[in-house]
């Protein structure tokens, strides 16, 4: 296994003891990127935090910005061109929808009340 040194300074070394043998899970996973850009998470957390209304709730979309990539995506996927990393980017984009629908589909009650 590859050793790597670097310079760090005294109070993030003490950190780094403490981790032990954790350091290279967490090295790992910081390079990791998440699915989709964080700021469609912060636009969808945005929203919730406002408190909408039911009828905002029912009216939400995805931004222009949102619904191109998702195009694209798709797009892509039906021509069998996807990176591993953009199926994982549409994944992660169905399972934001699915969480969409079931908010909307709960909020139905309230809209027809």
């Amino acid at each position: 296994m590859p050793k790597i040194t670097l310079e760090v300074s005294e109070e993030l070394s003490q950190q780094l003891a403490q981790l032990g043998h954790r350091l290279p899970e967490l090295l790992a996973l910081s390079l990791q990127q998440p699915a989709v850009p964080a700021q469609v998470y912060r636009y969808i957390l945005d929203f919730l935090a406002s408190n909408p209304t039911p009828e905002q709730i029912a009216d939400f979309k995805p931004t222009p910005e949102m619904q191109a990539r998702l195009r694209t995506l798709l797009a892509r996927s039906k021509a069998g061109e996807l990176a591993p990393s953009e199926l994982k980017e549409l994944d992660e984009y169905e399972r934001i929808e699915h969480l969409m629908v079931m908010i909307k589909a709960g909020n139905l009650v309230a809209v027809e009340a």
